[in-house]
């Protein structure tokens, strides 16, 4: 008699391992071969400080230099002025489009400055030079020398690898960011012409002067350092009234010195 044996039973089928979750990356944190994005426009990935957030003023952006050479920070700044700050960073001092934008804030300089803003010009240039463009174009304002680029850095100005890019910051007494923005001559007086409610700038107002020269883009684009690039010789044109000018005053003195001798002699 043949003893018959009992099956095991077949045991349960395993359940396949758990697929580990794909890490999705965010848009815009890092794009092909594994290379963060760039910024928009260039400009320095450390801004977080758009129009409407607060920042704490203590050590924000270092130590600057005013062009007659005295040392100073935002926040000295701030807690000066009557309502807040206006900044206006500018590539190189004395090349076309930086000489429009800081004459724009000349020209409108008590209309801007009526509700308590204090203004100033900010740029990675030595006090030296800022010194002969705030003289030469009669600034009211004055112009901070940021050559490490740490303040211009930031409030979102500086563009990789060694530029500064033109635009225009707003903080007031509370540390709270009213306007952040890149732009050209006009576009950064109108963002503060808005602020406080004056008409803007049109391109009647500026006239036929440049926006900006080939120094100054390379500048922008962060292809030049404003502390290695020499201010283009002056035109000709330029020169011809310098030249000018000159002739009319060696005139002016050799009439005046007619004119005494004359007077000396005896009737």
């Amino acid at each position: 008699m043949v003893e018959l044996r009992k099956r095991k039973a077949a045991e349960p089928a395993r359940a396949p391992p758990a697929k580990k979750p794909s890490s999705v990356k965010s848009a815009g944190s890092k794009a092909k071969g594994g290379k963060k994005a760039a910024p928009a426009n260039g400009a320095s990935s450390n801004n977080a400080n758009a129009s409407g957030d607060t920042i704490n003023l203590d050590g924000f952006g270092g130590e600057v230099e005013t062009h007659d050479g005295a040392k100073t920070t935002l926040k000295k700044l701030v807690d000066d002025s009557k309502a807040g700050v206006i900044l206006f960073t500018y590539p190189k001092a004395s090349t076309p489009g930086c000489t429009t934008q800081a004459c724009l804030f000349r020209d409108d300089y008590k209309p801007l400055t009526a509700t308590g803003f204090s203004i100033y010009g900010l740029s990675t240039d030595t006090p030296k030079a800022n010194s002969s463009f705030n003289s030469k174009q009669n600034l009211p304002y004055t112009l901070l020398c940021d050559p490490s680029a740490s303040l211009i850095a930031a409030i979102g100005m500086k563009k990789a690898p060694k530029g500064t890019t033109r635009g225009v910051f707003v903080v007031n007494k509370e540390g709270k960011v009213l306007a952040s923005e890149a732009g050209g001559p006009a576009a950064t007086v109108n963002v503060v012409k808005k602020l406080v409610e004056l008409p803007a700038t049109t391109h009647e107002d500026v006239g036929n002067v440049a926006e900006g020269s080939k120094v100054e883009k390379e500048i922008e684009e962060g292809k030049a350092d404003a502390m290695d690039v020499e201010v283009p010789a002056a035109s000709n044109g330029e020169a011809e009234q310098k030249e000018d000018q000159q002739k009319a005053d060696v005139a002016a003195d050799v009439a005046d010195t007619a004119e005494k001798l004359d007077d000396s002699l005896p009737a």
